[in-house]
């Protein structure tokens, strides 16, 4: 069916430009009809013809082009909005934004971008509950839509915000005159907790630089952790949990005396430390949330009773650090040195630190509450995906970068920010899908070669323009940048969905045959959408999939009741031997489970009214205590203090693998940038589906047994050399070696002859050549 449309733009203050479709387009002015956005009438002059689709409409008076304007055809029943895109397309300014001293200290420069604003206020005041501002100034405009103000002055310290003034009621718009709000700045080095005023404070001196330089993406093994869980429950005082002093804080032990926190970390043989967002997000104010949930039990039982934990996908300023991370009791401003801190401390032990980014959208509208904190006063037409003036997407709003020059460069700004304020080395962009591809090129190529970058190429736009455009929309064949590798999961330990039926929703760790000749694309990285093994990430559980330890939990999806762990190791044992960057979900090497999570979904209610979604084991973003580190499980053995679960023997085993696969003599055989040739994976295959056996560059052999009865390898031909068993169930080093418990005789092999292998159901075996 064909439907008849008119679609308009405004391109200067004597033009508007009009496209008409299955209708008649007449070329009377009397049949037009141009208004502005309080309904008055505006003269039209001429209708000039471009193409039968395409129409020059000029207005008898000059407009505003910063005004909402609207065009109709009244006998066809058509009325469209005046877009600005080629206005907006065209909009670009080099210059610094944010609050900025000078380099010599002598002079302050605040610069917001806000091409549609009739006027922009700067309030400036000398504390952050102040009421009434010291200073008030009229910003100056740009003809770029840069709004500036000057100061022969070293105002760090100072807290400020600004009014954004324009037409009252105007439609889609949000100026101080139809909404009386003070907005924070997008650009600020410090942000009041989100909802309060930013203060201005000078640049940040990086951390030092990894003296072995940034790992190559292939090289990667990434470890995902939020502050707040991997601090929550660290022995350190009170002043420091859930802060980033205490991530690197060494020295720490938990009560049987092994590491934990920081040494745990560096013990553990990661070499890039991939953090939850880090960036200001969106709370819910304590003196909002404390009221309505502190007498609520099981809002005490998820450690969310006293205040809103998040895990941070709901960014509000971009260039601020986290306000809820710094030391209790430090100075506002203080936890950008405490974070660029973090980074330094990981750098002297050798290992990166990328942070989690979350450009795809902000913080307004979250939780469709309609907030005000910036870019809905600024601009809302400029910097987010609209239709019919009003937001869309999955969770609020949709960040628009196509056709946006000055959302793109923020995203750059950002990128360049974290690397030069604080030396970091990389980023994972989230929900990178929604970003445009000719961004994400251009991130890439303006950060540098030796930057990481990975992201998730989900989920589409809900705007039909971005979703059909080729040069935009994007997806895993065609990524401009690493992806995560959703059919390596699946593979390896099945789909991220609620897992119903053992044996089926594991994978091929758990048993799932059909997944055989995919674990093989997995483990070389030859899926369809892979061009070599760079081109995506291969992992098994993240923060918002399901914690491995209940999708492989003995009782109820419940890993704190016990864990599969001979099917969990075979999927490590999978992921740690396929080629390319790997990451991890941290605390899955000690069986972290979100157990205490239900699978039902939970809705509350605050005193405003607000909803509160809680969605349980799905998706534990809100929910604090079933995320938390347990740190006493580390050392913890099978039986012990009734111990379901063999917490040091797994911890133990993972170690073993992240240590395996640095070393130069047997990890580089995985950690390559190119695919592999043929015959460098040698399939050991038999005619039952359950084996898999592969020798990888003849200098690493794996046989796994997936089934639940014995089975083995008639006659398996080992290259020459002399082989050691270094991985079993029952361990893995690949130095020392590992006993084999069943046949002790083929702890070393000799090369250049035919062996016969047997293991028991959930076993398997790697050797290597010395």
């Amino acid at each position: 069916m064909t439907h008849p449309t008119l679609l308009a733009e405004v391109r200067s203050s004597g033009n508007i430009w009009v496209k008409t479709y299955h209708t008649h387009r007449p070329l009377d002015p009397a049949e037009w009809r141009l208004t502005d956005y309080s309904g008055r009438e505006i003269p039209i002059a001429h209708v000039l013809p471009n193409l039968e689709t395409e129409t020059l409409i000029v207005p008898g008076e000059k407009i505003d082009i910063r005004r909402i304007h609207y065009i109709e055809l009244p006998k066809a029943h058509l009325k469209a909005h005046c877009t600005f895109e080629t206005w907006f397309r065209d909009l670009y300014s080099d210059k610094e934004l944010g609050a900025n001293i000078s380099d010599d200290g002598t002079q302050t420069a605040f610069r917001v971008f806000s091409p549609r604003a009739a006027q922009i206020k700067l309030y400036l005041y000398q504390e952050k509950d102040d009421t009434e501002a010291y200073q008030t100034v009229d910003m100056e405009r740009d003809p770029d839509g840069v709004w500036e103000a000057f100061f022969d002055e070293n105002l760090k310290g100072v807290w400020y915000d600004f009014t954004v003034h324009g037409p009252a009621d105007e439609p889609g718009s949000h100026f101080y005159e139809s909404v009386p709000v003070h907005i924070s700045d997008p650009y600020a080095r410090v942000s009041d907790d989100t909802w309060g005023k930013c203060r201005v404070w000078p640049k940040t001196t990086p951390a030092t630089p990894l003296k072995k330089g940034r790992p190559p993406m292939q090289d990667v093994i990434a470890y995902e952790v939020h502050v707040q869980d991997f601090t929550d429950n660290l022995p350190v005082s009170d002043d420091l949990k859930g802060t980033l002093p205490a991530f690197h804080k060494s020295g720490l032990r938990n009560s049987r005396g092994e590491k934990v926190g920081f040494d745990y970390l560096v013990d553990l043989g990661i070499n890039v430390l991939h953090l939850m967002p880090v960036q200001e997000y969106l709370h819910y104010p304590d003196e909002n949330w404390r009221p309505a949930f502190e007498n609520d039990e099981f809002m005490k039982e998820q450690g969310i009773a006293e205040e809103n934990y998040q895990w941070g996908y709901r960014t509000s300023h971009c260039f601020a650090v986290e306000t809820r991370y710094r030391q209790k009791g430090s100075e506002h401003g203080s936890q950008r040195e405490q974070f660029r801190d973090l980074v330094q401390a990981f750098h002297d032990k050798d290992i990166a630190v990328i942070i989690d980014i979350v450009p795809n959208h902000t913080a307004e509208n979250m939780d469709a509450e309609p907030y005000f904190f910036h870019w809905n006063v600024l601009g809302k037409q400029y910097h987010y995906r609209t239709k019919n003036l009003e937001h869309i997407g999955e969770y609020g709003n949709e960040v628009k970068t196509e056709n946006r020059p000055m959302v793109q460069r923020w995203l750059i700004d950002q990128c360049k920010h974290w690397i030069e304020e604080f030396g970091i080395d990389g980023f994972r962009i989230d929900l990178a899908g929604q970003i445009d591809r000719q961004t994400l090129a251009k991130v890439r190529q303006a950060l540098g070669k030796d930057i990481i970058i990975y992201g998730e190429p989900w989920i589409g736009s809900f705007d039909p323009d971005f979703e059909n455009n080729p040069s935009w929309d994007w997806y895993k064949h065609n990524s401009p940048i690493t992806f995560f590798q959703d059919d390596a999961r699946t593979a390896f330990k099945g789909p991220t969905n609620t897992p119903e039926v053992w044996g089926k929703d594991q994978g091929f760790a758990g048993g799932n045959f059909k997944e055989h000749e995919n674990v093989k694309r997995a483990i070389t990285c030859t899926f369809p959408d892979d061009r070599t093994p760079n081109s995506g990430i291969n992992y098994l559980d993240i923060h918002d999939n399901w914690a491995l330890a209940d999708r492989f939990a003995l009782h109820n999806w419940d890993g704190r009741k016990g864990v599969n762990e001979n099917r969990f190791k075979i999927a490590a044992l999978l992921l740690y031997t396929s080629c390319g960057p790997i990451v991890t979900h941290g605390g899955t090497e000690i069986m972290r489970s979100k157990g205490l999570a239900e699978l039902k979904e939970t809705i509350k209610e605050m005193v405003d009214g607000s909803k509160v979604y809680i969605h349980g084991k799905r998706d534990t973003y809100n929910m604090r205590a079933a995320n938390r580190f347990l740190w006493e499980n580390v050392g913890k053995k099978m039986g012990e203090e009734l111990s379901p679960c063999d917490y040091a023997g797994m911890h133990a085993f993972w170690r073993g693998l992240n240590h395996f696969r640095r070393s130069e003599k047997y990890g580089s055989a995985f950690r390559i940038a190119e695919t592999s040739p043929h015959g460098y994976y040698i399939w050991l295959d038999t005619n039952n589906p359950y084996q898999m056996g592969y020798i990888v560059d003849n200098r690493i052999m794996v046989l796994i047994n997936t089934g639940s009865h014995a089975h083995g390898w008639d006659n398996v031909y080992v290259p020459k050399g002399k082989w050691k068993l270094v991985g079993s169930n029952r361990g893995f080093d690949h130095v020392k070696g590992v006993k084999s418990p069943e046949k002790p005789e083929q702890e070393q092999l000799l090369g250049e002859r035919h062996y016969g292998f047997s293991l028991p159901g959930e076993h398997f075996r790697v050797w290597v050549k010395e």
